[in-house]
Order: structure tokens, then sequence, then C-alpha cells
């Protein structure tokens, strides 16, 4: 309910009462906490409902951003602080959105967005995830969701045992802590959001790169199960979820880089967490650049959040059977080779030893690098070792998660192929979160988008109203087909139909066949 009215800027959580701001045809309310500030003792720990607050609460900024070091690519507002008081999330609503109770059946359709950045980085603040277009254009709620990162969001410490007997040192650490506050905030929806006019038994879960496999994730965490109703992966390293033993060496390791032993590990809590911040880029650079192709914060399975790996749990048909698009851009690795990043293994050395290290945690794979890296013609000339960590590290996961959810539920493939001509001339291309301004429809206003410094600005917004309109009617229960356009069929193991989107959108059976089926239909990846 609101305490004034339907167009009134004030909503009522469970905790207490907000006041937002109107934006143009949408209301807004920004840095809503949906759980305590993870501090002091609660370090580490799951997420808890934050304190009731008495007063009415300004609610027009975004909420500080997790620990972590702010690149300017990001486009994030400088004036957004950084804290681990970081847990909150925004709101977007069209006007006339009636706020209501769940039983009433009256609202919106709901949209919850998960960022991406490595699970280091990103901030919902950043300029990419501005949603009052969506909300406007599509009659829906959005809801963006900051949560934990890096150490303190996906490094396990939960592990941590006595040498001898085995026993724990009883530090009080919990594992996945970054996937309990997405749950914890989706939790927050079921309970809130019709107070803002949106519909909690209407909630599609979308998210990019590390938010999208976040969102397979939760797909199969038992602890999310009817918390969304159908979910969308936006380039998402399904693979990059790691098992108990690989977790707890790279959290030992973290302890070395600190001076921290392991029966002191409740130490942690004590250290400034720019200093936590600080030792996670070295750890991230040790770790992926030790073992091409692996991530040091990622989530882990083997808890109550993950039991099982994600793609074993889709390829059993245990995820829900909900409706689910999935897919990559044509040019994801330009973008790791670009920042320099060590996320992506993107020379010929480093591709090679990741298929070496690959056969040595799963002998069943021996020779396979050799295999595959022979079904792409130029390798290793010119770009294709960067070819191969993208299907390694974004393609082929989401082929293989296609095809298993396929098999139980509508599942959707696309590939987003559009560049500007300043991106294509540069040899980017269509990069990684290239799609995030047309999802949104968040361009930089006119002359101030660095993208179309060689023109292109009238295509890209053609092409972002066809896949916003995709988006929304998905959100909305339909096929996600639009008028003027090629219907999108569902994926299957048979035609295996692709929406390529480009600057006209068309339907591709299997494309790329011929290196799909060099991968082979087993899950390559790390235990």
């Amino acid at each position: 309910m609101t305490l004034v009215g339907q167009e009134s800027l004030i909503r009522q959580t469970a905790v207490g009462a907000v006041r937002g701001r109107r934006e143009g045809g949408v209301l807004s309310w920004k840095g809503i906490p949906f759980a305590a500030a993870p501090v002091g003792d609660r370090r580490f720990r799951r997420p808890i409902a934050p304190p009731p607050w008495h007063e009415l609460r300004d609610a027009t900024r975004y909420g500080p951003m997790a620990p972590q070091k702010v690149l300017r690519s990001m486009e994030v507002d400088p004036s957004i602080p950084i804290s681990e008081d970081c847990l909150s999330l925004n709101v977007w609503a069209p006007r006339g959105a009636r706020p209501g109770s769940a039983r009433d059946g009256g609202g919106k359709p709901v949209m919850v967005w998960i960022h991406g950045g490595g699970y280091f980085q990103g901030s919902t603040g950043q300029r990419y995830y501005d949603a009052r277009h969506l909300a406007e254009n599509g009659d829906v709620v959005v809801v963006t969701v900051n949560y934990r990162l890096g150490v303190l969001g996906f490094v396990d410490f939960s592990n941590l045992s006595a040498s001898a007997g085995g026993s724990s040192f009883g530090h009080g650490f919990d594992s996945n802590v970054g996937l309990r506050d997405q749950i914890f905030a989706l939790e927050w929806v079921r309970e809130n959001i019709a107070a803002f006019g949106g519909d909690p038994g209407n909630v599609t879960l979308f998210g990019e790169s590390a938010g999208g496999a976040s969102v397979i994730a939760l797909m199969a965490s038992p602890l999310a199960t009817g918390l969304f109703h159908r979910a969308i992966a936006q380039s998402a390293p399904v693979t990059s979820v790691y098992g108990q033993p690989r977790a707890a060496s790279v959290a030992r390791r973290f302890l070395e880089i600190v001076g921290i032993e392991p029966e002191h590990a409740q130490r942690l809590r004590d250290l400034d967490p720019l200093d936590l911040v600080e030792a996670g880029a070295e750890l991230v650079h040790e770790v992926s650049g030790g073992v091409p192709g692996t991530l040091a914060m990622a989530p882990v399975h083997g808890d109550d959040v993950l039991p099982d790996a994600p793609l074993a749990v889709f390829s059993e048909g245990r995820a829900p059977r909900i409706p689910l698009i999935i897919g990559t851009n044509h040019d994801e690795s330009s973008f790791f080779k670009l920042m320099r990043s060590p996320l992506l293994p993107i020379t010929t050395a480093s591709v090679e030893r990741m298929f070496v290290e690959i056969a040595a945690d799963r002998p069943e794979f021996e020779g396979a690098g050799a295999r595959i890296t022979g079904a792409y013609p130029a390798y290793p000339r010119r770009r294709t070792p960067a070819e191969v960590s993208r299907d390694a590290g974004f393609r082929m996961p989401s082929i293989w998660l296609a095809e298993a959810h396929s098999r139980f539920a509508p599942t959707w493939m696309y590939r987003f192929d559009h560049a500007t001509p300043l991106l294509r001339v540069t040899g980017i291309g269509a990069t990684h979160a290239a799609e995030l301004a047309y999802v949104f429809g968040s361009f930089a206003p006119r002359g101030k988008e660095i993208v179309f410094g060689l023109g292109g600005r009238p295509e890209a917004l053609r092409v972002s109203k066809r896949m916003q309109a995709r988006w929304l009617a998905f959100a909305n229960g339909w096929a996600p087909d639009v008028e003027s356009a090629p219907e999108w069929p569902r994926y299957d193991e048979g035609e295996r139909r692709t929406l390529i989107i480009d600057r006209d959108d068309a339907v591709v059976d299997d494309p790329d066949a011929e290196i799909r089926e060099a991968w082979g239909p087993e899950v390559l990846s790390f235990r």
C-alpha cells in the first residue's frame, strides 16, 4: 500500500517507508536497504533483515557500491560512495502502477536485474543499468540489485578446518554469500514489490556476465525455487562454478597473501575492506594467470545454496522448468584483450595451457585441445586463440545449457552480432557487454556516446527497440516476438534455431556447426 495515494512518491516496505522521485514517465526509488549492513561480525555471513526505520527514508540516490577498484570504463557516478554497507536495490515503476497486495492480481510484470563484473566489480549505479526507459517502454516494474563482490562475496572461507583432526575452527564463515545476497533480494521482491505496483507472482530474473551466470546458478539453487518465473542469461560463464577442493585452495592462498594463518582466519574481519580489495586483485591475477580459464572468485557448489554444479542440475532435468532466454555476443573476447584482463586467456600459449590444465584436472579430456583448435581454420593465427577462449568461456557453456534446458522447458537462444561502425573498424565488434545499452535503452545523450564516433546511432536505436521489445514480451509471459521482425523459434537439439541480432534480425539453424561439433556434447570445464 501507499501512504498517500496512487501517484504518491511514498511507499511502505516491510521495515519502513521510502520516498522516491519522478523520472519522466516513471517513478523511482533508489538505495533501498534489503539486508542489514554485512560488517563487523556479519562480514562473510549470510544476509539478515535490516533494522526497521521509523522516519521517512529518502530513496532518491543509489546506494553505495561494494568495495572494489572502480574502472573508468564502468561509467559510474563518482558521487556514489564505496562501502561494505552495500546491500541495497533500486525500483523503477511506470506511472499509474497501482500499489496493492499480492492477492489482488493487478500488479505489473517485474524484471529483476543482476549486474556483471567478474564477481568482483560492478554496481547498479553504472550508467548502463538506468532502467527508466525499460520500465516506461514495457510497462513493467524493474528492480536492480547490489550484492557483495570479490573477497567479501565470492571467496569461500567456510571450509577452513584443522589440519589434523578435520574439525572446524568455528570462525562462522558462510559459503556463497554473494549468491545468498541475491536470493535475499528476491525474497525482498516477493514480500515488498506489490507496494510498488509489481506482481510478485510474475518475476523475470535477468543478468549479464557474472550476473547471467548468477541467474543460472539461482535456477539451480533450491533456496531460490519459486522466487522467479522466467529467466534471461546474457553472456553467462555458466561453467565457472567450482567444487569445494578448488574453493578451499583459493581461500587458503588468500590467507597467505594477507599473512593470516587458517586458525586465525577471524582476523579477516579486522582488515580494511579496501585492503581486501588490493589483496583480491593479486589473487585474481595469480589464479587466472596460473590456471588460464579459471576464476579466483566465483560461486561454489557443494552447499545448501548450490548442492550440485548448475549444468549437472540442468542436464538431469532438476532445474525449475521455467522459460529461459540465453545467448552470447559474437566478439566476447575482444573486451578482455582491450582491458588486458587476466580473466580470459587470449594468447596461443594461455589457451593451450588452459587445455593442458583441464586435462590434468579431468583426464577424460586428454587431447581435447588439439581436436577443438583444429576446427578453427586460422588457428593459431589472427584472432583465433581469443575465439577459442570466447567459446570455452561463454558460447559453448551457453549452448550446453540451452541443450539441456530445452529438453524440459521453453528455451530461446540468441547471438548478438550488432556493432557500430567504430567498433567494426577497430576490430572490437560485438564485444562483451556491448548489448547492455540496447537492452536497457541507456545510450548516452547524442554526441556523448563514444561508440557512435563514426555514426550508426539511428541503426543502433532501431536494434535496441527490437531487442527491448523481445525482452519485454518475454517478461509479460509471451513468446519473445515483435512485429516486423522474424519470429524467434524455440531452441532444440535438432534444428538449433538461433536468433542473430544485428542490423536486421535473422534466424539461423546451428550457426558455426563445425566448431560446435568439435567441442562435442560433453561439458568441458574445471572441477
